[in-house]
């Protein structure tokens, strides 16, 4: 069983903006004086840049009086234009998610030392202990994923969703399905001009229309809302996973929400697991989630009920992977045509009555 999360240290420093301010020795003695108990940070070294929506550093520090190195990972909007600050709400989200909530759940998810979080500007950095350095290795989308792996990730989904009554208390955990899906920036015409790219070439005319996957999804959004409630991860691609000897973990929580289980079980599905594989595997996987969440004592609709929210679920993973832009290009293709594929088969606009 994972342990629980220690709650991070949350600094009275500001939300740096760009790479070289967030690796400024005088900035992390601020971020990092909890875990280095006040010492001034004397040296820092770069490691690796990754750069996504947000920005990932990896780096390591030496504080005053000793020469150990400690190695973490800061998160956030570094060096972004300026038309891209309004993703920061997403920042602040997933620092919430380790202050909120991962100290109460026994999730395996990274241990967040320091969140400098600005609410009235809403931006946010996170500060990890580097998963790389202790051994862990981060899955990447274009990797196999096993029925197998597809079950562990699916164990610590149940482990959040059996956790839903948190909601109770953090009413800032919103409906993210239902904004995403009415954001005016995502219109038809974004929508058709994306999947005309190469990610829509092997789908049909049907699920390959922009018009019809807003109206999906929007459908799909309202049916949600008025289902029980579930706290989802919102995002569980390979991509945000990662390997331990003691079994998989979870990473990025930006899209963090509320809405029906099914959500996160269609995506997380039919994003990891060759298509060939999710139509003999998934009505396995989906029988023993459910199992699970009956065992801990959750009230789930029956089998055939289910199986229905989650043929319609597919909708929102397939408008995710459909506006996304930031992302290698061969997963983006990967990942449209695994899930369009599940929203053929599934006849999930069919479903939502979308024709």
């Amino acid at each position: 069983m994972p342990r629980k999360s220690t709650v991070p240290d949350q600094p009275a420093c500001t939300v740096p903006a760009s790479v070289e301010e967030a690796l400024d020795p005088t900035w992390l003695s601020m971020a990092l004086a909890a875990v280095s108990g006040g010492a001034a940070v004397t040296c820092v070294e770069q490691v690796e840049y990754i750069k996504t929506m947000a920005t990932k550093i990896r780096f390591v520090v030496s504080f005053e009086g000793s020469q150990e190195q400690h190695a973490f990972c800061i998160k956030g909007l570094l060096d972004i234009d300026e038309g891209n600050k309004t993703l920061g709400t997403s920042c602040v989200a997933e620092a919430d998610f380790f202050c909120k909530i991962a100290p109460r759940l026994q999730l395996r998810v990274p241990d967040c030392v320091s969140a400098v979080i600005d609410r009235d500007e809403q931006q946010a950095v996170i500060i990890m202990r580097d998963l790389v350095v202790e051994g862990k290795t981060f899955c990447n989308a274009l990797d196999v994923f096993t029925a197998d792996d597809a079950a562990s990730a699916l164990e610590q989904l149940s482990l959040l969703h059996r956790n839903s009554q948190i909601l109770k208390d953090e009413s800032w955990i919103g409906p993210r399905s239902i904004e995403i899906s009415r954001l005016a920036a995502f219109t038809p015409e974004v929508l058709q001009r994306q999947l005309d790219d190469p990610r829509g070439d092997n789908l049909s005319a049907e699920v390959r229309s922009g018009a019809n996957l807003v109206a999906a999804v929007r459908t799909l959004a309202d049916r949600s809302e008025m289902r029980p409630q579930f706290m989802l991860h919102g995002d569980l691609h390979a991509g945000n996973i990662y390997r331990t000897t003691e079994g998989l973990g979870l990473i990025d929580w930006q899209v963090l929400q509320r809405g029906g289980w099914a959500l996160d079980l269609a995506y997380h599905i039919n994003a990891v697991l060759p298509t060939k594989i999710a139509e003999v595997e998934e009505r396995r996987l989906l029988d023993e989630y459910l199992q699970r969440m009956r065992a801990a004592g959750i009230d789930m609709p029956d089998d055939e009920t289910a199986w229905t929210q989650y043929r319609e679920a597919v909708a929102y993973g397939l408008f995710m992977w459909g506006i996304t832009r930031r992302v290698d290009p061969p997963i983006i293709v990967m990942a449209t045509d695994r899930l369009g594929k599940a929203a053929m088969r599934h006849e999930t606009f069919k479903l939502l009555g979308v024709t």
